[in-house]
């Protein structure tokens, strides 16, 4: 459950209705060679979604690092007053 905690509501939308549409195409077309195509398919999908967390992480991480960047310059060269 952590996953959906840390994931923004559209990707949480677009699991379900990934896991659902496969779960569908499975029942209809069957256990057939067409299911190398779903199973890429959700693949994918299950990638693209990963890769969006993960720049997710890596923004909040980088954003955190240039504040903290901004505050030591802050604190070593305030601004000159103006005369």
């Amino acid at each position: 459950m952590e996953m959906l905690k840390s994931s923004d509501p559209t990707a949480v939308i677009v699991i379900v209705l990934t896991v659902g549409l496969f779960a569908l195409a499975l029942f209809i077309k069957g256990f057939t060679h067409e299911i190398l195509l779903e199973a890429a398919v959700f693949l994918v999908s299950v990638k693209l979604i990963l890769m969006a967390k993960k720049n997710c992480e890596t923004e909040k991480r980088l954003e955190t690092q240039l504040g903290q960047i901004k505050e030591l310059l802050m604190r070593n060269d305030p601004p000159a007053s103006m005369p």
